[in-house]
């Protein structure tokens, strides 16, 4: 049974910043592309930023790249995403999957949420 357990989320002012987890357990990862998504009501699950594990190349989409980082413990089958200079555009659920996702991988996500 695969299980992805995010957490570090929370309710911060803008500007501030957040460290998000990954713990992923029941999954092969040596060879995997580990991303994270984020779900709004207004906008569906959509990804912003992704982790090639074995040659730790990343990639961010634009409205995060120089704030977000994505960074992988191999010893612990985690993934983390540092958060810098948040905004309220932001808030939402942030999720770890596969990228591709998995539609049977997804777990309960962590909320953040940030305030003006």
């Amino acid at each position: 049974q695969v299980q992805l357990v995010e957490s570090g989320g929370g309710m911060v002012q803008a500007g501030g910043s957040l460290r998000l987890s990954c713990a992923a357990s029941g999954l092969t990862i040596w060879y995997l592309t580990m991303a994270w998504y984020r779900q709004t009501p207004g906008q569906g699950r959509t990804l912003v930023a992704r982790l090639r594990w074995m040659d730790n190349s990343t990639f961010y989409i634009d409205s995060v790249k120089g704030r977000f980082t994505i960074t992988k413990d191999n010893a612990r089958n985690t993934i983390y995403l540092q958060m810098t200079s948040l905004k309220p555009e932001d808030t939402a659920i942030y999720y770890c999957n596969e990228d591709p996702p998995d539609a049977g991988y997804w777990g309960r996500g962590t909320q953040v949420t940030v305030s003006s």
